[in-house]
């Protein structure tokens, strides 16, 4: 589908383009041509003024350090009570492997 739009507009702008005489292309290419160097000229130019201005400053994008998420459990219930006493004493209650040992 794409392959079929893009060789109708070939086709169209052939057409349109052999119509022209040869003055009138050329006429065509040289305003292109020259409305492009200008927006091109204008672009460059009015970017390099824009970085020495004191407002260009507020307008660019800070960049900062990535910091550390805050990550604090607001409510409490019977999983985080078993992560607790797990990661507190080392040994998971009920556990079968450590059945003779007491924390």
């Amino acid at each position: 589908m794409i392959r079929k739009l893009s060789d109708k507009v070939d086709e169209w702008l052939r057409r349109f383009c052999g119509r022209l005489t040869p003055g009138a292309r050329l006429a065509v290419i040289l305003t292109m041509l020259l409305s492009f160097s200008f927006l091109s000229i204008y672009m460059t130019v009015s970017s390099i003024y824009d970085m020495g201005r004191r407002d260009a400053e507020k307008e660019r994008i800070e960049i900062e350090h990535i910091r550390d998420l805050d990550l604090r459990r607001e409510r409490k219930d019977s999983i985080d009570n078993l992560y607790k006493q797990q990661y507190d004493y080392g040994i998971i209650p009920n556990d079968t492997a450590m059945a003779g040992c007491t924390a």
